[in-house]
């Protein structure tokens, strides 16, 4: 960063010399994958705030976001208040997390928890810190819109999760023009000694290592359920069409205040078709009925999890029964421990299709979907973590516990040939 000669003000941060390409780049996207403990959040953070000091629009915008609020006040806030304070003049919001300069330019921290909470806003540059466990909706929907009117600059930055959103960020950035790419492994940039990792190996397993020390995309995603098997379901997953002579089947988790999810298959014998995928948040359930009946498909039947029966304090109703009044008549699917659904999907997973693009959303959850990491204890807990994969997963679950306890035994024939395209 370096003296700002106008303020005769010294910023306490000396880059190290893998990041001087990054704060010299002319590239309006950036994607940096990097080793634990490289320091690429003290670089960016340094970034973001010598972008509002800078920055000669009106009331400069920058924003530094973590998959979640706490995670980026536990991660960035102390680097921004540090490397801020030579400053004169700076004011510190500590409960917006936000720090405001002389020249009306703004740094501010947001969680990819409450996205909806950043609609509207406006940024001239932004770096979302491992997005690899942010929502894929986060950057199209809210965060890319925001940057459109200021043409403002973003950076993604993180350590690999298999091969996910990120890692499509990170291959387009590869070949693209106007796109920055910066690869740091931890054996070729010398920030951490050889001793330590000698040691991180010993203590790690070698996918573990692979991810967290040498940026390996193809390594497995530590505590995944059905990663596994999705990538081994590889040639599964393409051209998958909606067949008008077989009956679909839906399946849901019904959110309260968040997320709803449906996954949409067709079976044919034991072979299962997955054609289509929705997942909406903050809306009521004729929002889904109109979305389904929007569609060009005949419905068999419609899987919800026990607690559709629950009746609502308001209305008196079950969700079944509002469902019903709008035209959707499902059937309830028995509770089940998780583990015995997780077990059931992982049954139901060798004998599906996926359709790529209807269910890329929904594909990339299953792929994320893992189990909770306990950081005291460093090792992981026997429940799943709940973020924004679990709604897409908990819906899976209803369709594999529900297509093997069906209402009734249905006939249809056999079609021999090949189908996909």
């Amino acid at each position: 960063m370096g003296r700002i000669d106008r303020q005769r003000v010294l910023i306490p941060y000396v880059p190290r010399p893998q990041f001087i390409d990054f704060h010299s780049r002319t590239e309006r996207f950036a994607c940096i994958v990097a080793h634990r403990r490289f320091g690429k959040t003290v670089g960016c953070i340094n970034d973001l705030q010598r972008g509002a000091l800078t920055c000669t629009r009106e009331r400069p915008r920058f924003a530094y976001i973590a998959p979640y609020l706490k995670q980026a006040k536990t991660v960035a806030w102390d680097y921004l208040l540090h490397f801020s304070a030579p400053i004169p003049g700076v004011k510190v919001n500590h409960s917006e997390l936000k720090v405001d300069y002389p020249n009306g330019g703004q740094v501010r921290l947001y969680g990819a928890d409450n996205a909806d909470g950043m609609r509207g806003i406006y940024l001239d540059g932004v770096v979302l810190d491992e997005p690899a466990d942010m929502d894929p909706r986060v950057w199209p929907e809210i965060i890319r819109p925001a940057l459109s009117d200021r043409q403002g600059w973003a950076a993604f930055i993180g350590t690999p999760k298999g091969q996910n959103g990120f890692y499509d960020i990170a291959e387009k950035a590869k070949t693209e023009a106007d796109w920055f790419h910066l690869e740091l492994k931890a054996s070729e940039t010398g920030v951490l000694p050889q001793h330590e990792l000698d040691a991180a190996q010993r203590d790690m397993t070698a996918d573990q290592y692979a991810q967290e020390y040498e940026c390996s995309f193809e390594a497995a995603i530590q505590g995944a359920y059905y990663a596994k098997l999705l990538n081994e379901a590889k040639k599964r997953i393409g051209n998958v069409p909606h067949d008008p002579a077989l009956k679909v089947i839906t399946a849901w988790d019904l959110g309260i205040g968040d997320s709803t999810a449906i996954w949409f298959c067709q079976r044919l014998g034991q072979e299962i078709r997955i054609i289509d995928h929705y997942e909406a948040s903050g809306e009521a359930l004729p929002h889904y009925a109109r979305h389904l009946q929007s569609l060009p498909y005949i419905y068999d039947e419609h899987l919800l999890p026990h607690d559709a029966e629950a009746r609502e304090l308001g209305t008196g109703k079950t969700r079944v029964e509002t469902l019903a009044s709008l035209g959707i008549k499902g059937r309830v699917v028995p509770a089940q421990s998780v583990e015995d659904g997780i077990n059931a999907v992982r049954m139901l997973i060798p004998r599906c299709w996926f359709d790529a693009e209807n269910c890329k959303l929904g594909l990339e959850a299953l792929k994320q979907y893992r189990t909770e990491f306990d950081e005291k204890r460093k090792a992981f807990r026997d429940r799943p973590l709940h973020d924004w994969t679990s709604h897409s997963a908990d819906a899976f679950r209803i369709l594999a516990q529900g297509l093997k306890t069906p209402a009734k035994p249905k006939k249809q024939a056999e079609r021999v040939g090949s189908w996909m395209g």
